[in-house]
């Protein structure tokens, strides 16, 4: 029996133990300094093209914008995207700009803490000290929304957000948007939003048992939340399916699609909350780049160019 005693002790003590050092596993760079000023016109364009409105506004329920989006129901628990607004207590009306910087980038809140990847953070990586700023400007013209948001509902072990440090550590793949050679500088800007601000591959690749994106980029995905599904938007099936780099740039427009059909589902908000929006320069880089039969593997340019493009 104490044998037994001691085995379960030592257990508990190396849980223990673990979930220590899970917590004090440091995540994330050092603190931004985000001291640029900002334009909040470009910035209101980059919420826009990355998501921002669609995601944390209830338009179903006709909420404020960014006062917090619809649940969002996974195999790991339902996540519930918080208010945005300027709001002190409900909002980010608390946050610094070096705050802004580390959630986009990093993916780390301003306590310190991972955030689940239902937080598409990995896809601003790249986002520059410009960009973080613009963002900001942008979001300090939002009405400020007391409004509480409820809690998103997340299953053990996933609300243990710890153990997200190893999540990180494992399946975690940052966007890759340098600039590449030889490629037009259309095809590179729509690298960037496809690959990068945009954030395609959230929905359009699959994941893992884990909720790491598949190797294999923009091949579709039948587990999306609410047991949706996103179709392949490889440049094979596009074209399999009708679709042309103008047809594609109408439909990020408009909706419409080249059988006379309109998207529905999250698609549908993508849409009408994002590249509606966008330029149309903008959605035809996106069609040109999607549309590309070969657009991987790429090798992007070295520093020391791409500061010369």
């Amino acid at each position: 029996m104490r044998g037994l005693l001691r085995s379960v002790l030592l257990a508990a003590a190396l849980a223990g133990g673990g979930y220590a050092g899970l917590r004090a596993w440091p995540i994330g760079e050092a603190d931004a300094k985000i001291s640029l000023d900002g334009d909040a016109r470009r910035g209101a364009y980059l919420a826009r093209a990355a998501g921002c409105v669609a995601c944390h506004t209830d338009t179903a329920a006709d909420g404020p914008a960014l006062a917090g989006g619809a649940p969002l129901d996974t195999p790991f628990g339902s996540f519930v995207p918080p208010n945005i607004t300027p709001d002190f207590e409900h909002g980010i009306g608390n946050w610094t700009p070096d705050d802004l910087a580390r959630a986009l980038r990093e993916g780390v809140s301003p306590e310190g803490e991972p955030y689940y990847p239902a937080f598409p953070f990995e896809f601003y990586a790249d986002f520059s000290d410009q960009d973080i700023a613009d963002l900001w400007a942008a979001l300090a013209t939002v009405p400020a929304v007391a409004e509480t948001r409820a809690e998103s509902d997340i299953g053990f072990p996933f609300s243990v957000r710890s153990g997200l440090k190893l999540w990180r550590a494992a399946a975690l793949r940052p966007s890759d948007v340098a600039p590449v050679l030889g490629r037009s500088e259309a095809w590179n800007r729509g690298r960037e939003l496809v690959e990068g601000a945009s954030h395609c591959g959230a929905c359009h690749t699959g994941r893992g048992l884990m909720g790491g994106l598949d190797a294999v980029p923009f091949g579709g995905n039948d587990d999306l939340p609410g047991g949706s599904a996103a179709p392949s938007i490889r440049a094979e099936a596009l074209r399999e399916g009708g679709w042309t780099a103008s047809a594609l740039a109408y439909a990020l427009e408009t909706g419409i699609t080249p059988s006379g059909d309109v998207f529905g589902g999250s698609m549908a908000e993508v849409v009408e909350q994002g590249t509606g929006f966008l330029d149309e320069s903008d959605r035809r880089a996106i069609a040109a780049y999607l549309l590309d039969p070969t657009p991987r593997p790429v090798t992007p340019a070295t520093d020391e160019v791409a500061q010369l493009r």
